[in-house]
């Protein structure tokens, strides 16, 4: 069972709901689980959040927004990811250190070994177990984003070909490091794709009742 699972994907792929069911199962099943998100996460992680994606920070630079989102993941880290995985809690994370290698990296155009160091900076010691990649299609995550009651966020606001290099950027991470990092199709409905993640999750095939007892609909699982 991964102690330290991550959730991963352009803005719009479903992560966070995906991030929220399977903390709600794992829990269901007796687990100690620590549900995250990034950047945020603790009150200083949460503050820099707010910088980070403001609109109003257009002017902001590439290693500006490098260093803000590794100050907010080193400060999650201290105060909450290591000592949990040191009580021996699950913990769930939606978005981690792979996010600033697919966007700062390859959507910025940044030095990949550069980023790389600055993530290891960040974490130390603690790296996912297992890392979940929502693989979808730009154009179809961009309407479901649209779809929200809300203004766009200022990564949001970077536009369709700026994810599409985001999206490129997860797949090649896959592709790099496949023992950790697996994709998921994202482009189905909620209860099909939590049937794979939890399938991933638990490294066995699911029946369509579900191992937790949750009544699926997994058609195209």
């Amino acid at each position: 069972m991964p102690r330290f699972i991550t959730l991963e994907g352009i803005d719009g792929c479903g992560k966070s709901t995906q991030a929220k069911l399977l903390a709600e199962d794992l829990e269901r099943a007796g687990y100690d689980v620590l549900l995250l998100r990034e950047p945020g996460g603790v009150t200083i992680s949460e503050k820099i959040r707010e910088l980070l994606l403001d609109p109003a920070h257009a002017a902001m630079g590439d290693t500006c927004e490098l260093l803000l989102y590794e100050a907010a993941r080193a400060q999650l880290v201290h105060e909450v990811v290591a000592p949990a995985l040191a009580q021996g809690r699950i913990v769930v994370c939606d978005r981690f250190y792979d996010s600033t290698t697919a966007y700062q990296g390859y959507a910025n155009g940044m030095d990949l070994g550069a980023v790389q160091r600055a993530n290891a900076l960040a974490v130390g010691a603690c790296h996912p177990d297992l890392t979940l990649v929502f693989d979808i299609d730009p154009a179809k995550a961009a309407a479901r984003a649209a779809a929200r009651d809300r203004a766009q966020d200022r990564m949001e606001a970077k536009g369709l070909a700026y994810q599409e290099r985001v999206a490129a950027g997860f797949r090649a991470i896959a592709a790099t490091e496949s023992e950790r990092v697996r994709l998921v199709d994202a482009g189905r409905g909620i209860d099909a794709i939590h049937a794979d993640v939890r399938a991933l999750v638990l490294g066995q095939q699911l029946d369509t009742e579900g191992v937790f007892g949750r009544d699926l609909d997994v058609e195209g699982a």
